[in-house]
């Protein structure tokens, strides 16, 4: 059977080689999108120990571990188990962890003793000491002697050689040469032994993991050899070990998803074990929590991801299901004739189990090597369809990428063979009875599925409007982004549900047309919606198919782009401008004098106050009368401001004073508000602005009100509703104990850098408020030049002695947030989701006319025999393609665009949906829709050319003969 088989199987595969290559090419979208998620997730995760090892650099870098002996109490160590967990930690724990290791200290120490000196002349005697015997394996190599030599690895005569930390000499009041005596509780009882100081050192580099303990403790031990403590102490003398540490740092940078969980588990059982070895040993400091954090979020990115990608991936099943199932439906005569003649059902599954098995294998091997390539684009995907040349994420196949590759060929054949089972029980008569059932409604039609997935969809949107749980886009933090992958998931039902629930409409669409024509109706018109009533069962699998596909690409390019334009504009709006700049002002403090207060100042210039500290000064604490004295008042020196518009990269540069006041309407308190001091033309170019934010005027018709008085103001339009206030009231403002007014020139909803939520904002001229108090340190906001660098401004600043306080870069915050793994996996998956959307659908739309067009064949050729001229059978056709594909054109983008609406406003979090600053706005994108309008247009331009070239073929005399369509 094995033979004959295979050449029937490679026979058939030839023989409808176009489907078994389409099923081929599924397959292999699926492998490669199915093992690319982990592959990145296992890059994404290589990167965060890499940043984790960075960040960590100024403690414990993140690979350590320590594991420490303490003897407790005055119990002797049993050293043969000392020796056995040694050994152990030593040969063992390197093989069980399974990484390099660069960095390896093992100390030992006696207890700490109180010291004298064995020559009282030569040591201050007065000073008490107490010191401890430590040995460091390997010390030489990571110190530098600076006085002295290195101690012996014997004992010479009966003193024992040591070396001491520099700063130990200083704290301890002794110098190199001196010997002590050392009190050491041996096997014979208390024993005296000298110790002598040969050396002093200094760390060769003080962040070397080496010195994890730190330097502290050096200041009072002596560092002896490791032989002498190990041989000479422990073992000669019997002198009881008090502590021991063994330190590693690995090397977890190539460290994978699949490594996490057994890792983990070893560290829990090294601990078990080396506590039997020796009890009292533990460890003391491990990278288990890490490796459970890097767990977390890496499963967190897989479970994201898949997520996001799962409507994407049961669209490619589908499409795999869909082809097959056109494949065996021009072989259901085969399989039939196969049947009556003798082959069994389980012969006919075989058969078809066989190839998909053999397709599953082809795409096992190159789908994987896609994959990469697709981990590689998520990694550098920068937004929706961009893609940049940074930093690639290091990409490498592992277990996981197996597993996944391996699961999604089976589902894919799985989907494939349920068709084969279907047919491969048909027999002759069977198939006779189906085709005389072949107008009979789609299982989902007569079940109601499109109904009760309508439903789910509508309880998925009724939570998502009353929970607002969703965190996403407007929850992004600098470097986060977190995703509820429900808003992809129900989305994607919702498409699906919309679009069956269309399609049991067509039929009656059809006969509504058909009725409203009448007799009015071209035969072109009537034969191609008699073949649409008659047939409409055969055109659903591609009209859902191309809904679903392009349904799916317009929500996510849309959601991909809401994402990204609410996230950075929520950044620009917070900043207000490219680099905000604090400097370092000059001051000094100095009391007002009692009475109303002048009403000039100029910024701080002329005559300044007396010293409060003069007795004449009758503010100050002599002056007579009791009256208290007023707080004291801070005077500023202003730094040069001209030199910010010579900088290196600034295109312009404005001051923006930012203070809190107290406000009074109508000589009511009204708490307090935070003022905002601009010159109007400086900050016009500097100021990031949303024009839709603006409802009534563009913000430049605002800054151009201020200009018209000197004591213009533009309030907060919800503190003028709660207020009752309008343009021309007046507000008084108190600014450091000075009462301004100010006329109200305009309300606006918000301003770039204030929140109306938080607190009423008023902005004002900000030379008008230095004329009325003294100068109050402001902000520069910088405008920047197209990839200008930030290090020219602190370097100039710097050249002019203007010292900078604070500088923030909102440049720098979008690179950080755009750079954050989970950020990338859900640009990267949605640009990938909706290339291939587009793929799919031009794939599935060719391959289904191309077959559809093949099996009608003996159709046409009857309808060119009664008459029918070759433009009206063009025109028949080209009108089934609209009534079929052109309207799920239509319905597949008009539900997307739908979805998004519905759904995507869920983007805002819980928090923040009230408050969300700039308005939250679904964003569609000009150049998504045109891909969509291109592929759109390829496709029906393919469709008609392969239209035209099948009529021009068809020969009346070869179509019009016995026999049944195949």
């Amino acid at each position: 059977m094995g033979m004959p088989l295979l050449r029937f199987l490679f026979r058939k595969m030839w023989n409808t080689r176009w489907m078994t290559f389409t099923t081929l090419l599924g397959l292999i979208i699926a492998v490669a999108f199915t093992s690319g998620i982990p592959m990145y997730s296992d890059g994404a995760l290589k990167r965060l120990v890499a940043e984790s090892l960075e960040e960590r650099s100024a403690g414990l870098p993140a690979g350590s571990l320590l594991f420490r002996y303490q003897a407790v109490g005055n119990t002797r160590t049993d050293l043969s188990a000392y020796q056995a967990v040694d050994e152990y930690i030593q040969n063992d724990v390197p093989g069980r962890i399974g990484f390099d290791y660069y960095t390896y200290v093992e100390t030992t120490g006696i207890r700490a003793s109180t010291v004298t000196p064995v020559d009282p002349e030569s040591v201050d005697t007065s000073r008490r000491r107490t010191m401890s015997l430590q040995s460091m394996n390997d010390i030489g190599e990571y110190i530098e002697l600076v006085n002295g030599e290195m101690f012996a690895e014997t004992i010479e005569g009966d003193v024992i050689e040591a070396i001491v930390y520099e700063e130990a000499l200083y704290r301890n009041n002794f110098r190199v040469g001196d010997e002590f005596y050392y009190q050491l509780m041996t096997d014979k009882g208390m024993q005296s032994v000298r110790v002598k100081v040969v050396g002093a050192f200094q760390p060769l580099d003080v962040t070397n993991p080496y010195w994890y303990q730190g330097f502290e403790s050096l200041a009072s031990t002596f560092l002896i050899s490791e032989k002498v403590m190990h041989e000479e102490l422990l073992q000669g003398m019997k002198a009881p070990l008090n502590i021991s540490n063994w330190f590693y740092v690995f090397d977890l940078r190539d460290i994978t998803t699949s490594q996490l969980t057994p890792l983990a588990k070893a560290l829990d059982r090294m601990d078990i074990e080396v506590y039997q070895l020796l009890e009292g040993t533990r460890i003391s400091i491990s990278f288990k929590q890490m490796l459970s954090d890097f767990r977390s979020q890496s499963m967190h990115l897989q479970m994201l991801l898949f997520t996001l990608a799962a409507p994407m991936i049961v669209m490619v099943f589908y499409f795999i299901a869909m082809i097959s199932r056109q494949s065996l439906e021009r072989q259901k005569s085969d399989i039939a004739v196969l049947r009556s003649r003798g082959a069994s059902t389980r012969q006919i599954i075989w058969i078809y189990l066989l190839e998909g098995l053999i397709l599953g294998g082809i795409a096992l091997i190159i789908g994987p090597m896609i994959g990469w390539f697709v981990a590689k684009s998520i990694g550098s995907s920068d937004g929706f369809l961009s893609f940049v040349n940074r930093k690639a994420i290091p990409v490498d196949f592992s277990l996981n990428t197996l597993i996944y590759a391996v699961l999604s060929v089976l589902i894919a054949v799985g989907s494939s063979m349920i068709p084969a089972i279907i047919f491969a029980r048909s027999t002759i008569v069977n198939l006779k009875q189906q085709m005389a059932r072949a107008d009979r409604k789609p299982l989902w039609h007569r079940f109601y599925l499109d109904i009760v997935l309508l439903a789910i969809s509508a309880y998925g949107w009724y939570l998502f409007y009353e929970n607002q749980y969703i965190s996403l886009a407007t929850g992004l933090t600098n470097d986060q982004l977190q995703v509820d992958p429900l808003l992809f998931f129900v989305p994607a039902i919702t498409i699906f549900a919309l679009g069956l629930f269309f399609l049991r409409l067509f039929p009656l669409l059809l006969k509504l047309f058909s009725l409203l024509g009448g007799k009015w109706l071209s035969v072109p018109l009537y034969l191609t919606l008699t073949q649409l009533a008659r047939s409409a069962k055969a055109y659903y699998p591609l009209m859902i198919l191309l809904i679903l596909t392009l349904g799916l690409g317009v929500y996510n390019s849309s959601a991909a782009r809401t994402i990204d334009l609410n996230s950075t504009e929520q950044l620009l709006y917070r900043y207000g401008s490219d680099v905000i700049v604090k400097t370092v002002w000059e001051g000094y403090s100095a009391s007002l004098p009692t009475g109303p207060p002048s009403g000039g100042g100029g910024g701080g210039g002329g005559e300044q106050p007396n010293n409060p500290n003069n007795p004449g000064n009758p503010g100050g604490p002599g002056s007579p009368g009791g009256q208290p004295s007023p707080p004291p008042q801070m005077f500023y020196r202003e730094p040069p401001f001209e030199i910010y518009r010579t900088l290196e990269g600034v295109e312009h540069a404005a001051k923006v004073l930012r203070t809190n006041v107290n406000v009074v309407v109508s000589g009511r308190s009204k708490g307090q508000g935070e003022l905002l001091g601009i010159q109007n033309d400086q900050f016009a170019p500097v100021a990031w602005f949303r024009l839709d934010m603006f409802p009534k005027y563009h913000p430049y018709a605002y800054l151009d009100a201020l200009g018209w008085h000197e004591n213009a103001v533009i309030i907060s339009q919800k503190f003028a509703d709660e207020n009752m206030l309008e343009p021309g009231d007046t507000v008084s403002l108190v600014i450091q104990q000075n009462r301004l007014e100010f006329i109200i020139v305009g309300t606006v909803p918000y301003w770039p850098s204030l929140y109306p939520d938080e607190a009423p904002f008023f902005i004002v001229n900000l030379d008008y408020i230095y004329d009325q108090v003294p100068l109050i340190p402001y902000e520069v906001w910088l405008k920047m030049e197209e990839g200008a660098l930030l290090s020219p401004i602190i370097e100039g600043l710097q050249q002019n002695n203007i010292h900078i306080s604070s500088i923030e870069d909102v440049r720098r915050e979008l690179n950080e947030q755009a750079r954050h793994p989970s950020r990338g996996g859900v640009f990267g998956i949605l640009s990938l989701g909706f290339l291939i959307s587009v793929i799919i659908s031009l794939i599935g739309y060719l391959l289904y006319w191309f077959f559809n067009l093949s099996s009608r064949v003996v159709q046409f050729g009857v309808l060119r025999a009664m008459g029918l001229s070759r433009r009206q059978l063009t025109g028949m056709l080209l009108l089934e393609q609209v009534f079929t594909a052109g309207l799920s054109i239509i319905l597949g983008i008009g539900i997307g665009r739908l979805a998004s609406y519905l759904y995507l406003p869920f983007l805002q979090t819980s928090q923040n949906v009230k408050q969300q600053v700039p308005p939250f706005r679904v964003i569609f994108d000009a150049k998504d829709d045109l891909a969509i309008y291109i592929v759109v247009a390829v496709m029906l331009a393919i469709g008609a050319a392969m239209l035209f070239m099948h009529i021009r073929r068809l020969r009346v005399h070869q179509a019009v003969k016995l026999g049944e369509e195949r």
